[in-house]
């Protein structure tokens, strides 16, 4: 069904029933564009950390952050970011996979492209900085905790389909039928 087949009053409305419970409401017609900045804030910030990451003078090494900062500041997680620290394998594998995954992560929200994918990646990199950064000392909720919410919304809302290359790749024919209804669970991690 395309947006001109759906009634006004339709387009902007969602529902959604979690375990029993049911909330729905009506976006403003301006949503649209407030999550489309979500969306490029969130892809500016992670593609240009990685790409001062990859691009810097020092390698980057996450082994310092892995071994020490968990243990100093009361971490439910302390043990589990010890065993990271000090397990070269897993050091080597977060070295490439911090800046990288940043820089992936920041270009696919940028252009658009596998949106929820890389939404879901990035919240799971600030679910880990959230506990790799723990304080709470002003409460459990800080600006890591906060920024994975926006990766979560930017993939709820599809922001891949504002402006973005996921639209196009969703609805790319083949052989009269689009990709998306040919292989629906592409849904996952287009959008």
């Amino acid at each position: 069904m395309t947006a001109s087949t759906i009634a006004p009053d339709a387009r902007n409305t969602f529902e959604s029933t979690v375990g029993g419970y049911t909330v729905g409401g009506r976006a403003h017609s301006l949503s649209a564009w407030f999550v489309l900045s979500l969306r490029l804030m969130m892809g500016w910030a992670f593609a240009y950390s990685g790409f001062t990451k990859i691009v810097a003078a020092e390698p980057f090494s996450a082994g310092g952050y892995l071994t020490n900062v968990a243990a100093a500041n009361g971490n439910p997680l302390a043990d589990v970011f010890a065993w990271m620290g000090s397990t070269p394998w897993f050091v080597e594998f977060a070295n490439v996979a911090v800046p990288w995954g940043e820089l992936l992560i920041g270009l696919g929200l940028l252009v658009g492209a596998l949106v929820r994918l890389a939404a879901f990646f990035g919240a799971l990199m600030m679910l880990m900085f959230y506990f790799g950064n723990w304080d709470v000392a002003h409460g459990v909720i800080n600006g890591d905790f906060a920024y994975m919410l926006v990766f979560l919304a930017v993939a709820a809302f599809g922001a891949g389909r504002i402006l973005g290359l996921d639209a196009r790749i969703e609805n790319y024919d083949l052989g009269g039928e689009t990709l998306l209804e040919r292989y629906p669970r592409l849904e996952y991690i287009l959008g």
